[in-house]
């Protein structure tokens, strides 16, 4: 069975924001970094050339195939910032969501252009909930 093409590596977290072009975008992704480990009590790891995850989990699907993935995390890509908080879109976070600011959704995305678009306190909220959302739904290791 294939593996998951996006994997946990031991490449440099801090040395892949350095390597972000925009100033604003980067001093963004060193401190959501510092949000998401004080909000999971997880380090962060590169998984993958581009994802900084916190955590890890295990699904299984009913087909057989099951892998391992990152419980959250994020990637400060050049569009926007793609917040991996898989537990969100899972379940209803309605209330949360409509106090975070100017954010858009996509496939287990939030997406925002500049952390200074999203109430800090709220992000914290949500990125708390999507943790232990995950954690309590599947095995994590």
């Amino acid at each position: 069975m294939a593996e998951n093409k996006t994997q946990p590596t031991d490449a440099s977290v801090d040395e892949f924001i350095n390597l972000t072009e925009s100033p604003k975008k980067r001093e963004d992704a060193f401190r959501i970094k510092k949000i998401m480990e004080e909000e999971t009590g997880e380090k962060a790891v590169m998984w993958g050339p581009s994802i900084i995850g916190f955590g890890q989990y295990h699904y299984k699907y009913e087909s057989g195939r099951e892998g391992d993935f990152l419980i959250t995390g994020f990637a400060p890509r050049k569009s926007a910032i793609s917040l991996y908080l898989l537990g969100c879109m899972e379940t209803s976070f309605d209330e949360l969501f409509a106090r975070l600011g100017k954010y858009k959704t996509g496939a287990s995305c939030v997406y925002i252009n500049k952390l200074s678009d999203v109430d800090e306190t709220v992000l914290r909220e949500l990125i708390r909930t999507a943790y232990q959302y995950m954690k309590d739904k599947y095995p994590t290791k």
